[in-house]
C-alpha cells in the first residue's frame, strides 16, 4: 500500500468511476485497473466492484473491505506522523539553532 494508491482508490469512492479517478491522477484506464488488481491480489480481497452499462454507463464503487482499507491506511498515517514527530523531539529538537547570548 502506499500513498499513490491509497488517492486512487479515495478517488473511485469519490467520483464511482474507475476512468475518472486514473483521469485525474494522469493515468490510462488500463494501468488504473492493474493497480486495483495487483492490490487485490496481494491483499486478498476484492476493493472495487463494477457494475457495467445503464442509461448513464458504468461505475464503480469501493467494497466494505476496500473502504476499511482506506481508513485503515488514513490512521497508520497519523501513527507514523505522531511517531516520527515524537521522535524528533527526543533526538533532534535540542540540537536546533538557538539564539546566541551575547
Amino acid at each position: 500500500m502506499s500513498d499513490y494508491r491509497l488517492r486512487l482508490l479515495q478517488l473511485v469512492a469519490d467520483t464511482g468511476s474507475l476512468a475518472q479517478a486514473a483521469t485525474a491522477m494522469g493515468l490510462s484506464y488500463r494501468r488504473a485497473w492493474g493497480k486495483v488488481k495487483e492490490l487485490e491480489a496481494n491483499l486478498g480481497f476484492s476493493l472495487v466492484r463494477s457494475e457495467v452499462g445503464g442509461a448513464g454507463g458504468g461505475h464503480t464503487i469501493l467494497t466494505g473491505e476496500g473502504q476499511d482499507l482506506i481508513e485503515a491506511y488514513r490512521r497508520f498515517g497519523q501513527r507514523m506522523d505522531e511517531a516520527l514527530h515524537t521522535a524528533y523531539r527526543e533526538e533532534l529538537a535540542n540540537l536546533e539553532r538557538r539564539p546566541e547570548s551575547t
